[in-house]
């Protein structure tokens, strides 16, 4: 029987994983080798090992109300799209609300976890942890995985040629702090994701010249949406992704394309994906095109050469003198203290069921939570993962046999299109909202629509045709919170409250002047009529 849990790492998913078996009474020590919680959400000015580093502006990309804890929302005078710092303040309330602390030993690495001698009729672990310089070792009935897989940098320098020979500055994204050091300088900045677009933006406002460099192109949105509600509350509903994913492939690229192109021109820019179909994540950026036709940031092709000085592009043969070279070219990931015939890393993805469970174990008494790239939240879908891995611990759900599991492990590598709804055909990547109702109902916690409809309508249709925000996942079964109705009605009275901060007159609608002239003409048809 499963009682004492080791979870990797106090970030995101490590306290959620810690909440989660606090609530299910099992007793988990969660083992954090910083100084403090937050993990990717907690800046520091110097780059330290096993951990994401942060730049100094970073901003959620999901809005608050798409990307919190499923039964703790938001403050509601926090902006729609967090800043790192009040994240970080917001992490720290959900431990302190939850007394999560007390489960966390901070500075303390993770140096191995192995299978016991009697595992294949234990699941037991032994967990070996280095703090302050001792070494201990202690005896587990499963572990949580949190440690996530942006630390480990990818710089595929044998794919620039002369890299070596230039005498400029070069380093990736990830120890990349402040934008002062981009002054009067040259800057290139290579891979259009979230981050190299970041860093390119803000370079150009201090910098002479900004190359951003690219590949495969990238459709680019802002975090203002349609008549200015964050891009998440109108994009990720339950109605949009039943009716994209009922619409052949190619109409539903199509449509998003005619989408994203509605704000600018992606040709007309050169940013435009080369592969339309497959769906990868949108780069969030409210001034990458702004940036682009004041001439501050020019969109290059890969590079065909790096020089002492400079730097050709393919299909370009003009040199352009560059000064730093920024390599926003992501993330590799691996799990040193694990063995590989636990969990094996090949071509950026492991053999884990539903992404979490490896599938050869005797006992399923390993997880690895929060290893996926759904179009939606890491934050609940890792919080979600969680509440289903802890009831598979205590047996109150049980995983389908082995061949099963591998079956469709399997299924999931070899990546094939199904001809319906967004083709998401890279590693890791997954449909946000079917993933999360399968978790949901293997748990018992899935809403029902159906009865929904039938018993209360409002709420149906909020939850249906509404923003799917994380309290739908609470609504009922287990982990039922009896405030997720309330927060679901009122999530877009807390999406408003912080940019509506001035009162504005409201001038009357021509309906209104209409009605008023209508109304006097009828009392004075009555008076008239009284008085004949």
């Amino acid at each position: 029987m499963v009682k004492r849990v080791a979870i990797v790492g106090a970030g995101v998913s490590g306290l959620a994983s810690t909440k989660c078996c606090l609530e299910e009474g099992l007793e988990p020590t969660c083992f954090e080798r910083s100084e403090d919680l937050g993990g990717l959400w907690r800046y520091t000015e110097y780059v330290e090992e096993g951990r994401a580093s942060l730049y100094n502006s970073v901003v959620s990309n999901s809005s608050k109300e798409m990307s919190c804890y499923s039964d703790f929302p938001f403050p509601e005078d926090y902006p729609n799209f967090v800043p790192n710092s009040l994240f970080l303040e917001y992490l720290k309330m959900y431990a302190n609300r939850f007394d999560l602390l007390k489960c966390i030993q901070f500075k303390t690495k993770v140096c191995s976890v192995t299978k016991r001698p009697d595992f294949a009729t234990s699941g037991q672990w032994e967990v070996v942890t280095l703090h302050e310089g001792k070494q201990s070792s202690a005896t587990f009935d499963a572990v949580m995985v949190c440690t996530g897989f942006l630390t480990n940098p990818s710089v595929p320098l044998d794919s620039f040629p002369g890299i070596k020979t230039f005498k400029g500055q070069y380093f990736h994204s990830r120890h990349y702090k402040h934008p002062n050091i981009f002054k009067d300088k040259r800057v290139l900045v290579v891979g259009m994701g979230n981050s190299g677009t970041d860093i390119a933006v803000e370079a150009s406002h201090l910098a002479k010249k900004v190359f951003l460099s690219t590949t495969g192109g990238a459709w680019v949105i802002s975090r203002v949406f349609d008549s200015g509600y964050p891009w998440d509350m109108v994009f990720m509903t339950r109605f949009q992704n039943m009716f994209r994913n009922f619409l052949p492939t190619p109409i539903v690229s199509w449509l998003i394309a005619k989408k994203m192109n509605s704000w600018f021109n992606h040709e007309n820019y050169g940013v435009i994906p080369e592969d339309r179909v497959q769906m990868r994540e949108p780069v969030l950026n409210d001034e990458l095109p702004g940036r682009i036709i004041t001439g501050k940031v020019s969109i290059k092709p890969s590079i065909k050469e790096v020089k002492e000085n400079s730097v050709i592009f393919n299909n370009t043969p003009k040199e352009e003198p560059i000064d730093i070279i920024i390599f926003a070219t992501g993330y590799t990931f691996d799990f040193p203290f694990l063995e590989e015939s636990v969990v094996k890393v090949e071509d950026g993805q492991a053999s884990l069921y539903k992404y979490i469970f490896p599938v050869h174990l005797p006992k399923p008494t390993l997880a690895v939570i929060n290893l996926i790239k759904p179009l939606g939240s890491m934050l609940p879908t890792g919080e979600t993962q969680a509440r289903w891995v802890v009831q598979v611990f205590k047996g109150t759900t049980l995983l389908p046999p082995a061949s099963v599991m591998m079956k469709e492990v399997n299924e999931r590598k070899e990546n094939k299109p199904s001809g319906f709804g967004l083709c998401y055909c890279k590693a890791l990547q997954s449909d946000y909202i079917p993933y999360i109702d399968d978790l949901l109902t293997a748990i018992n916690a899935k809403p029902s629509l159906w009865s929904m409809f039938l018993t209360d309508p409002r709420l149906a249709c909020a939850v249906f045709f509404g923003p799917c925000t994380p309290y739908q996942f609470r609504l009922a079964g287990t982990g039922k919170w009896e405030g997720a109705r309330q927060a679901i009605l009122t999530q877009w009275d807390r999406a408003l409250k912080v940019t509506k901060t001035r009162t504005v007159q409201k001038p009357p609608s021509a309906f209104d002047i209409s009605l008023k002239l209508f109304g006097l003409l009828a009392l004075l048809v009555a008076v008239f009529l009284v008085f004949l």
